[in-house]
């Protein structure tokens, strides 16, 4: 299969590429101009890459009908860490990627598939479901919502398969050390102390191999409508980061209600995945195997060995 990715060197993008290569389909990504593509290393020769953004709209729509995709998994979105809740360029993000699906359409590509967020829901649900009902509290989710509504409406009038995987809180190498787990890990692995709430908050922590094999299975099972991509495992911040403190053996340095709660923090958000399980999907990783992976992949040196 052909497919186009979109946000193809960031956290999540980076995965869903490889993850696309291994399973034998042709890869065509759209990368920003002057990005290094570091996530992509040794994968530069397997993939074509299209330089530029969303808003360059006829280098899209040339680059789309010469590649004629047979699928697109749509990834790119403004994300950056402390500031997209609430930001302006949510607006862009959601201009953009309508005018992107339009051009997939004209192109002839029959299934497309992007990226939600469980900030879409009403978290007061508990269990999230995909027929939860929807209440975005930010920009961010407000923006994705409606992404995902009028996407869904213009692909039924274009006869094209419409899928929306509602992402929960991924984590694993490569991710942006302003995160929770790798800025946890950074400071456990350098001694220096790191501060956090309680940690009562509850989440659904999903690695991001299992989040790229599901948006590869849903191109795959030319699936439509709404998917929860999440473990369905509710953990709390606390035993986070109590595990991440075991497995670096600095378990001391974890400050454990030396930062008040958030006001705005959903009390619990976990999502129900059965949904995606019926297209035969399963999570690889449990959150211990996961974690591991991950502080042995991190950039900087171990001060102890890390067993399982």
């Amino acid at each position: 299969m052909k497919v186009f990715v979109t946000g193809a060197s960031g956290f999540i993008g980076a995965h869903v590429t490889r993850t696309l290569l291994s399973r034998n389909h042709s890869v065509v990504v759209l990368a920003m101009p002057n990005d290094p593509m570091a996530r992509l290393q040794g994968l530069r020769d397997n993939i074509n890459t299209i330089h530029g953004t969303l808003e360059d709209t006829s280098l899209l729509e040339k680059s789309i009908e010469s590649f004629q995709p047979d699928a697109c998994i749509h990834l790119a979105w403004y994300t950056e860490p402390g500031k997209y809740l609430h930001n302006e360029k949510n607006i862009q993000s959601l201009t953009s990627s309508l005018s992107l699906f339009e051009t997939l359409f004209k192109s002839g590509c029959r299934q497309i598939v992007a990226a939600g967020t469980c900030f879409e829901y009403d978290t007061d649900f508990g269990y999230l479901h995909e027929n939860t009902p929807a209440r975005p509290a930010s920009l961010y989710a407000a923006a994705k919502l409606s992404c995902s509504l009028l996407g869904s409406q213009l692909a039924a009038q274009a006869g094209v398969h419409f899928a929306w995987g509602r992402i929960f809180y991924p984590y694993g190498p490569q991710e942006d050390q302003r995160r929770l787990v790798p800025a946890a890990i950074s400071a456990l692995k350098q001694g220096v102390s790191f501060p956090a709430s309680f940690g009562d908050q509850i989440r659904d922590y999903i690695h991001v191999a299992d989040v790229a094999s599901a948006f590869c299975t849903l191109i795959e099972k030319q699936a439509a409508g709404i998917f929860n991509i999440s473990s369905g495992v509710p953990v709390t911040i606390r035993h986070l980061l109590e595990m991440i403190g075991q497995l670096i053996n600095r378990n001391d340095l974890i400050q454990l209600g030396a930062l008040p709660y958030r006001n705005w923090e959903p009390p619990f958000i976990c999502g129900d995945n059965t949904r995606l399980r019926t297209l035969g999907w399963n999570p690889c990783y449990s959150l211990k195997e996961g974690l591991l992976e991950t502080i042995r992949e991190s950039s900087l040196p171990m001060n102890v060995e890390v067993e399982l």
